[in-house]
């Protein structure tokens, strides 16, 4: 039975909080989440938490309520999203963050950017959207540099083969994804093409942006791209004392710089 849900898929700020605080393996730290601190990212282990969710969903801004039970010195890391409702369609869109390596002198470096995690769900009735059949696309840095740089009357297009490089099924999963102006000039469309040979899926998400809509996302995606580079994580971690011993490193770990030639 197709699962219909008229609330977006979890990891959704109006529909669930999920916190949780795990031990990173010895040598790799992921950092998934955003931590719930306004200089950005923490990145040390945690303890494992438990929370008592109550979740609900209307058509109002109504927000869950939970209670986390946090232990001594841990910060809450919550799971966001936005999410547009239409008549056909509905998308929700949420950040997902950098990872970073552990290092042997205890610094943490960007091993992989974050992205935007896109997904589209097709309307099952007035107000319901089934997610059991939502199709996903992972933006880029770069591709939302490109979407962010748009002009009024300008589109974008982005292909993906998640199997890309991938043998035998590379080539048997086609994602494309366009961004164009409305006729009438009144906002944008997202159209989501999926060709699935695996699963013999052929389908295509079409959602309609007004321009108020599309001001929010590209306001958020201009906010959310120093985390995802990691930058954020880089900024808050500067402290004066250490300016001058990291600025005057050695040259193997990026202390030679143009100027002192």
């Amino acid at each position: 039975m197709s699962q219909l849900l008229s609330s977006p898929p979890p990891m959704v700020v109006n529909s669930r909080i999920f916190l949780t605080h795990r031990f990173p393996e010895a040598r790799f730290l992921t950092a998934g989440v955003f931590v719930g601190k306004v200089n950005g990212f923490a990145v040390k282990p945690t303890e494992r938490v438990k929370l008592t969710v109550k979740s609900r969903y209307s058509g109002d801004s109504s927000s869950p309520a939970y209670s986390p039970h946090i232990g001594e010195g841990s910060s809450p890391r919550f799971y966001v999203g936005h999410s547009i409702y239409k008549g056909k369609a509905a998308l929700t869109i949420e950040p997902r963050a950098p990872e970073f390596v552990a290092l042997e002198s205890g610094a943490f470096k960007l091993s992989r950017e974050g992205f935007l995690l896109l997904q589209f769900a097709p309307a099952a009735g007035v107000r319901q959207y089934d997610w059991s059949r939502k199709q996903v696309f992972s933006l880029s840095v770069t591709e939302i540099g490109n979407l962010v740089s748009l002009g009024p009357r300008e589109s974008c297009e982005f292909f993906h083969d998640p199997n890309k490089g991938k043998g035998s099924d590379e080539g048997k999963v086609r994602k494309v994804l366009k961004v164009e102006p409305l006729p009438d000039g009144s906002g944008r469309f997202f159209n989501l093409s999926v060709q699935n040979k695996l699963l013999n899926v052929d389908e295509s998400v079409y959602i309609p942006i007004t321009k108020a809509e599309f001001a929010v996302l590209i306001s958020a995606f201009n906010f959310i791209l120093p985390h995802l580079i990691g930058w954020q994580a880089f900024a808050s971690s500067i402290k004066p004392e250490d300016t001058s011993r990291f600025n005057n490193a050695s040259p193997k770990y990026g202390g030679d710089y143009e100027w002192s030639r």
